[in-house]
């Protein structure tokens, strides 16, 4: 059933807003759409991916405040039963074509019949007794703090006409962004927690209006009347935040030049190993790279670096995974591959490059390659114009463009990882996997083999190419499966590498020399995850939480980028709101001005990491960690 217009003034903003943009024009909006987009993006406020569960109560009214929804401790009770382990998206649409928003009207009303003197206003003593003697009771401390509110207190009056107008605009222009943002962008699903879309890598993004505060505890909507939760509303002024730590950091223009990475004075008499591989961003935002085990044969001064791939260019196009940062973390295995030792990690730069010097032991080592995400994200452009990738010649033979062969020659070194102009069968099943989904056995290989050029059983570029030719010539020029390849391996309609960054790690020792061997291409989560919270851990600036001794910011700083990890040493979870509206020159990977975190008990995660959109001039880091009540 759809909406009507008159029933959600929120709504109705929204879809005056809707009208304006160039899509809406063309192609108008229904009603069913319009609430669709509504659900959607408060969905998306709170979760990764529409297709995650809600599964806490708590998570339920989060994402019911952000669709403009003020929900009493009953309402919620109503749709999360004790028998109730999780709701989905669907579940979620359900409950709001049910529960519609309190209007300004049906509030007014609810104050109106307090109002005495009818006035607009309401005693602050009359006020105080109903708040604290009634219903869910409200503290001395929460009620000063909305008798303390100058914006509609005055006189000993609290002026309940303004408190409503303040309030349901915050509700309208909350959700009013939510949808132009996802409009804007219809792959917001990748986002996570928060209400706007991240800003091109260009311009600072765009602040966001703070959505209506969460609350856990409420009360039941009869408390002043039927018509509309009042207490809700007032207590949402109060029971935002329990308590606050900021951060301000000021990173200058030339902030890298105590950490400058240089080569050991010796190096060309190290052993030297190289290994290639990338980065790729899944569609959810994800971003997954290959992984690495490298042996040490004896105690060596070790010389590692990682950089991004420098691959033949077009000219005049700039290159954006040139400009994405890396990183690589390398831990020690112990015993076991589940329980490796955190070593070391690149953390001295030069350009582009990030490295790391000093000594290790021998044994078995792993390298897990790590991008922050600030500027490998999801294209947002439209591709106007498809480039072609086949053509029929003049004998009517199929034959690869121009475009399609350089992108493909560019796709054999990305994947070629030991760098010896050869794919190997371990090689190209790497490419498989990312393509397909699927490894090619010995007998496919040896097929293979035998129908394009190889080298020492491995396959060349011309049987790269002419591999890829056979696959077009299967399907009589259609190019869906070759898009299907090239979407998989990061690039565009244009034929532009946008959504991957390959990279390339260089290893040098003194004393032996290191082997290296990808074996796995898996999310950048997990032991990295881990990694980056406890080199976090034992390097940055920890607050505590004011009142709240187990709840820990961390902030750590490097030369080109900050990241931030939350402690929560409590039994219980935690939500902390993240504000970075203060920031300057500033861009994070969640693509987010504010945006909250829900930490599991006695664990750590990593909260978010901050790079300047522009190196050349000063950047400033300030964010506020608040602890949601």
């Amino acid at each position: 059933m759809a909406i009507s217009p008159g029933r959600d003034a929120a709504f109705s903003s929204q879809k005056s807003a809707l009208s304006e943009s160039p899509r809406t024009k063309k192609f108008p909006l229904t009603e069913e759409e319009l609430f669709y987009m509504n659900c959607r993006a408060a969905y998306l406020t709170v979760f990764k991916s529409s297709l995650e569960n809600i599964i806490s109560k708590e998570q339920l009214y989060l994402a019911l405040q952000h669709a403009g929804r003020n929900p009493s401790q009953k309402t919620i009770n109503k749709y999360w039963t004790p028998q109730t382990a999780k709701l989905n998206f669907d579940d979620f649409c359900i409950i709001l074509r049910k529960e519609k928003p309190t209007s300004k009207s049906e509030l007014l009303k609810s104050f109106k019949q307090l109002d005495v003197n009818d006035d607009g206003s309401i005693l602050h003593t009359d006020l105080y007794k109903l708040l604290t003697k009634r219903g869910e009771k409200m503290t001395r401390e929460e009620v000063n703090a909305i008798i303390s509110l100058a914006d509609v207190n005055a006189d000993g009056k609290f002026d309940y006409i303004k408190f409503c107008k303040l309030y349901m605009t915050t509700i309208e222009q909350c959700l009013k962004t939510t949808v132009e943002k996802l409009e804007v962008d219809s792959k917001l699903k990748r986002q996570q927690f928060g209400s706007h879309t991240e800003g091109s890598p260009e311009r600072d993004p765009s602040p966001v209006p703070k959505p209506s505060p969460r609350i856990i505890r409420k009360t039941d909507q009869e408390t002043f009347s039927n018509k509309g939760d009042t207490r809700s509303s007032l207590m949402a002024t109060t029971r935002k935040f329990k308590t606050s730590v900021s951060f301000t950091i000021i990173m200058g223009v030339n902030s890298n030049r105590n950490s400058k990475l240089t080569e050991p004075n010796s190096i060309k008499e190290w052993q030297c190993v190289q290994s290639k591989g990338c980065f790729f961003l899944e569609e959810d935002g994800e971003i997954i790279s290959h992984q690495y085990r490298m042996q040490i044969a004896q105690r060596s001064m070790v010389y590692l670096t990682i950089k991004p791939l420098n691959l033949s260019q077009v000219e005049g196009k700039p290159s954006p995974w040139l400009s994405v940062d890396t990183a690589l973390y390398i831990l020690k295995e112990n015993e076991s591959q589940a329980n490796l030792q955190l070593m070391c990690f690149t953390e001295l730069r030069n350009r582009e490059v990030f490295g790391w010097t000093g000594e290790l032991g021998p044994g078995i080592y792993w390298l897990i390659p790590s991008t922050t995400g600030c500027r490998l994200k999801k294209e947002i452009k439209p591709i106007t114009e498809e480039a072609q990738l086949v053509y029929r010649d003049e004998t009517g033979e199929l034959s690869l463009t121009k475009e399609f062969r350089s992108t493909l020659l560019d796709i054999f070194e990305v994947i070629d990882l030991d760098g010896n102009g050869l794919l190997s069968l371990e090689e190209y099943n790497f490419f498989e996997l990312r393509t397909s989904g699927e490894k090619c056995d010995e007998d496919a290989w040896a097929v293979c083999r035998d129908n394009f050029d190889t080298k020492k059983n491995e396959l060349t570029r011309q049987g790269f190419m002419d591999l890829n030719l056979m696959e077009a010539n299967d399907r009589e020029g259609d190019p869906r499966d070759l898009w299907v390849t090239l979407h998989s391996m990061g690039y565009n309609k244009a034929l532009e590498l946008t959504e991957a960054c390959p990279f390339i790690i260089d290893i040098y020792a003194d004393k032996c020399k290191p082997r290296i061997k990808a074996v796995h291409m898996e999310a950048c989560s997990g032991q990295l995850e881990k990694a980056i919270c406890k080199s976090v851990l034992n390097k940055g600036d920890a607050r505590v939480m004011d009142g709240y001794e187990n709840i820990i910011v961390h902030t750590y700083k490097r030369d080109t980028w900050i990241t931030s990890v939350i402690e929560n040493k409590s039994d219980n979870k935690v939500i902390i709101h993240i504000n970075n509206e203060l920031s300057k020159n500033c861009v994070n990977n969640r693509g987010l001005n504010i945006f909250a975190v829900e930490v599991a008990s006695k664990s750590t995660m990593v909260c978010q990491h901050v790079m300047p959109l522009n190196e050349r001039q000063e950047w400033i880091y300030h964010c506020v960690y608040s602890l949601v009540s």
